[in-house]
């Protein structure tokens, strides 16, 4: 079948956010459309071929390749916007003047301004918000007035649908104005302009969020759920050679994590990764490499090279028989092998979604952005793990670390959460299945496009 519909998608170029884009994109070449995935020149060079999921991929100016070492986050998202909205819309108009123009341009949230862009040339807009519903409604409340920023330490707050939140239950972005202004006035801008958009597309499931997914349809937001968006083998197995996202900005070590993970018995490894972008202190990783060691339990931890320099001298020779710390490793891969038995998490959304697809426990040790928040529901909502208590100098000491790895891998409280797990791991193959939540969801989308 000559594929006739013809829909661009733009990422915004980190790990994190391409990884889900990446994945809908798949899931809209399976249902027959002609897919242009569209990222930039900062990590252009990562992205893998992608021949088998007929998706064509184009990378466009952002002006990184002319950008100073020690750019400040300001200046890299001003230099991003400049160059994006000049090399964008040539990309757009070349292929509008092509036998397949392009029905539509889904954009990451974080990108309002895209929306003017499209429209401007003559084609429709939609937002991907690769975040969850709830962090979404918050961040929605809070650029709309409905939450006063800073939030004071102590203080909780009553959102519409979502349980009351206290003050680390928070995005960190509100809770502190002036450490993060360029990333709060990010968060907050994607509801700057949403209520134009036609669609509001969201990487997470209706049974995981229902309750704030709800409210959102009863403000007549236009809001489709269209994930797990996480390699089809993982889930409902539809797409063929979907085993992985297609993109490494770090070189995974797969042999040697898998290898050592078939040595090790079911559910008897602690996985601890805290994803591409955090950074730990010194004494933090002091304690961390301590609670791993007296927890006795098996541990493979994922320290990005940049990382590696904070770890105590010697604790590799120490720990030999029991860990394996590799620079980077295949996350799913590892996951969805029987020897894990939790997962230490920073608890950024595409992990959380990932645990909670392969029915992994987890240890949650948010850091900042909207980990917190996922977190609390981590804990408290869906029951699939236990929070790690900071102290008053905001470290995670290793007897508490400790106390968490034991209660999860041997506690009582621990087989409750592997049982909660293993039930959200079905609902989110569920939503992703033939006539599942997701799919229908994704199937009606297409539909519009092709009658439009």
């Amino acid at each position: 079948m000559e594929r006739e519909t013809h829909i661009l998608l733009f990422a915004y170029p980190v790990q994190g956010h391409i990884n889900p884009m990446l994945q809908f994109s798949k899931r809209l070449a399976s249902k027959g459309l002609r897919v242009t995935f569209v990222t930039t020149t900062s990590i252009g060079n990562s992205m893998q071929a992608l021949p088998s999921h007929s998706i064509n991929v184009e990378i466009i100016s952002d002006g990184s390749e002319e950008a100073e070492d020690a750019e400040s986050i300001d200046a890299s998202l001003e230099r991003y916007k400049l160059h994006v909205s000049q090399s964008l819309p040539k990309l757009i108009e070349k292929h509008y003047s092509s036998r397949y123009p392009p029905k539509i341009l889904v954009y990451d949230s974080i990108m309002p301004w895209v929306l003017e862009i499209a429209r401007k040339i003559g084609i429709d807009g939609v937002p991907f918000f690769t975040q969850s519903c709830v962090v979404n409604a918050i961040n929605y409340h809070a650029n709309h007035g409905a939450i006063q920023m800073p939030i004071e330490e102590g203080a909780s707050i009553s959102l519409p649908s979502i349980p009351s939140l206290g003050f680390d239950d928070l995005p960190s972005f509100l809770c502190d104005k002036g450490l993060y202004p360029a990333w709060l006035k990010l968060a907050l801008n994607q509801f700057s302009n949403f209520q134009e958009a036609n669609w509001l597309l969201c990487n997470t499931f209706n049974e995981l969020e229902n309750e704030v997914v709800n409210w959102m349809t009863s403000q007549q937001w236009p809001v489709k759920t269209i994930g797990p968006a996480i390699p089809s083998i993982y889930l409902d197995k539809r797409l063929e050679d979907d085993k992985g996202y297609g993109v490494h900005l770090f070189k995974p070590d797969v042999d040697a994590c898998m290898k050592w993970l078939d040595t090790k018995e079911t559910d008897s490894v602690v996985y601890t990764s805290f994803g591409s972008l955090a950074s730990l202190g010194e004494g933090q990783m002091d304690e961390l490499t301590r609670g791993l060691k007296n927890s006795n339990c098996y541990f493979l931890w994922v320290v990005r090279e940049t990382e590696q320099k904070k770890l105590p001298p010697n604790f590799l020779q120490e720990t030999s028989e029991k860990g394996l710390v590799v620079s980077w490793c295949p996350q799913l891969e590892v996951l969805a092998h029987k020897a894990v038995g939790c997962f230490m998490t920073h608890c950024g959304w595409n992990s959380t979604l990932e645990a909670l697809s392969l029915g992994v426990p987890m240890v949650a040790m948010p850091i900042w952005s909207d980990q917190p928040t996922n977190a609390k529901f981590i804990v408290d909502v869906w029951k699939v793990g236990v929070r790690i208590k900071l102290d008053e100098r905001g470290i995670a000491t290793k007897e508490e670390i400790e106390l968490c790895i034991k209660e999860v891998i041997e506690g009582e409280r621990g087989k409750e959460m592997k049982k909660n797990s293993v039930r959200w791991k079905e609902l989110a193959k569920e939503a992703v299945d033939e006539g599942g939540s997701s799919d229908k969801n994704i199937e009606e989308f297409v539909a519009k496009l092709v009658q439009s």
